[in-house]
């Protein structure tokens, strides 16, 4: 006997492809739930007369009342929650599901709701059902890439996942409500080796992936904020960001968000129509390209640094059907009867390789790039030299993907009026004395960015390999060349010349710069880094000590160097 399967919101934004690939790729008969009960008829109708003789029915059903009687009256065989949103709402349609035995999945990409759901596995154990949570692009999908990617890996240090869809796809009214939920909100998440709080659409920043444009991205509030931390013991940090690919459309909401982060608002939510409406007047512009990135770094099994991305890029509006594969996938491992009874969330459920056949009728493209960033940007730059180096030096030089420093400092601020104008501007150090310092570095594309926070203050360079040898640091437009003497005590950065964009700039006028690095009498990383400008005298000068973050978590005593 053919089994049933019903699809709550089937006739939705995501839930509409989903029946539509139900329909295509499996002989399943389909019923179209849903609140509007005419909205599902007409699908129904149209499915039908695509594929005729497919028994593809329609029903009333609203998944906040719905009781165990009423379900096991629809005699299904599985139930699809493609509704949502599912922020704030409860489990009473997966509770009413497993206690009909009937076999539940959902899209669901709400963190509170995938959070409450095993409260459901000992009932579901009991009555022999499958009961999975966020069968989409994140759990599900997420966690399948991720189990291939870092297979034998020793460590996981961090993992950096990014979902952007091409503008013109569709924009159910659930998914623009789901994103203003969290909007400006406080996020919970994993960054720089420990749980800190984050404001929801901030840590903006922009990315290039699967031969996409450089896109926005920002912090999204989803299950794998703790799914990821928790299955993969991640190290240092375990990030999902998401991104509107028209920076007018994604900036704007970034800009109304600060209105959340200044709680002159609770919420952005109550505004989700007005936010789609904005975003359908700019729906022609832009593309129909939409891409997901996960990028992870580690260790691999012979003990060597590791960095993995798989990206997709999907063509021709083929985007919006991803979020509805896993449960594509998961519904064909019900039929076969190959899932143990439960209900958790669908994180290793599924083999990436499972979800990506599912991927077979669409214009959809994957690659995998794997790399063994053994040699940092300072030892290709300075050659064989770097090993002669104290240890703590080189150490605080071999990034990887990510290195994150902590320490203190002693800051000695500008002497002059202008001096202290020109350290506004470039955010330079305040005067402090043992001021908290962490320093961030990144590797990108050949380069790495250095993020440094002297109590709050934080500024940010770019450095990369001079043709030649030697480093240049980009502050912004400006480029500056250093030359960087090594020795067996350290190494020094000294200022050769300076640039706006490509254009020198006269020697004469050059920042002064002294930059250098030894290692203290504890063994530690020590930094001296002097700052002036001709004719107005010295910026800044701060010196102290770094160890690594997880080390600088153990320090009882915080003694700057003096």
């Amino acid at each position: 006997m053919t089994k049933r399967v019903l699809v709550i919101g089937g006739a939705g934004a995501f839930g509409s492809l989903l029946v539509r690939g139900l329909a295509a790729t499996t002989d399943y008969e389909i019923v179209i739930g849903g609140r509007d009960a005419a909205r599902a008829e007409r699908l129904a109708r149209e499915l039908r007369a695509t594929w005729p003789g497919r028994p593809i029915t329609a029903t009333a059903i609203d998944r906040n009342t719905v009781t165990p009687a009423a379900l096991r009256g629809l005699r299904v065989f599985a139930i699809v929650d493609a509704a949502g949103p599912f922020q704030g709402a409860d489990l009473s349609l997966a509770e009413a599901a497993v206690e009909a035995r009937i076999h539940y999945v959902d899209l669901a990409d709400a963190r509170d709701f995938v959070a409450a759901f095993p409260r459901l596995d000992s009932k579901a154990k009991d009555h022999g059902v499958i009961a999975l949570t966020g069968a989409s692009s994140t759990p599900a999908l997420s966690h399948a890439v991720l189990d291939h990617l870092t297979r034998g890996w020793r460590a996981l240090d961090s993992v950096d996942i990014a979902i952007s869809p091409g503008n013109r796809a569709p924009r159910g009214l659930s998914v623009v409500a789901a994103i203003l939920s969290y909007a400006g909100r406080p996020v919970r998440v994993f960054v720089d080796g420990k749980w800190q709080t984050r404001p929801g659409w901030g840590m903006l920043t922009r990315r290039t992936f699967g031969g996409l444009r450089g896109r926005w991205l920002s912090l999204c509030e989803t299950p794998d904020l703790d799914l990821v931390p928790a299955r993969f013991r991640v190290r240092r940090a375990a990030i999902l960001r998401a991104g509107l690919e028209l920076p007018v459309l994604h900036l704007g909401l970034s800009a109304a968000s600060m209105l959340v982060r200044a709680r002159l608002i609770k919420s952005l939510r109550p505004l989700a129509g007005l936010f789609r409406r904005v975003a359908s007047f700019f729906s022609d512009f832009g593309t129909n390209r939409g891409g997901m990135l996960v990028e992870a770094s580690g260790k691999a099994n012979d003990g060597r640094p590791v960095t993995a991305h798989w990206t997709l890029v999907a063509e021709a509006g083929d985007g919006p059907v991803i979020p509805t594969l896993p449960a594509l996938a998961v519904l064909r491992r019900l039929g076969e009867g190959s899932l143990v009874p439960g209900a958790s969330a669908c994180a290793g459920a599924l083999t990436l390789e499972e979800i990506e056949a599912e991927f077979r009728p669409y214009r959809i493209r994957t690659r995998i790039d794997v790399s063994h960033p053994d040699d940092g940007l300072f030892e290709r730059a300075l050659g064989a030299g770097f090993r002669d180096m104290p240890e703590a030096v080189r150490a605080a030089h071999t990034v990887g993907s990510r290195l994150v420093l902590r320490g203190a400092a002693n800051v000695t601020g500008a002497e002059s009026t202008a001096g202290r104008l020109a350290a506004a501007l470039f955010r330079l150090p305040q005067h402090g004395e043992r001021v908290a310092v962490t320093v961030t570095m990144e590797a990108r594309d050949g380069k790495e960015v250095w993020t440094r926070d002297f109590g709050g203050r934080r500024f940010r360079s770019v450095l990369a390999a001079r043709p030649g040898g030697g480093l240049s640091e980009r502050f912004g437009p400006l480029i500056f060349d250093l030359d960087v003497p090594i020795s067996p005590a350290g190494l020094e950065m000294l200022v050769a010349g300076w640039r706006l964009g490509p254009v020198p700039l006269p020697r004469r006028l050059a920042p002064v710069a002294d930059a250098r690095e030894r290692i203290d009498a504890e063994g530690r990383f020590d930094f001296d880094v002097a700052i002036a400008l001709p004719l107005v005298g010295r910026l800044v000068r701060y010196r102290g000590w770094l160890v690594p973050a997880q080390d600088a978590e153990t320090k009882a005593v915080d003694v700057c160097t003096q």
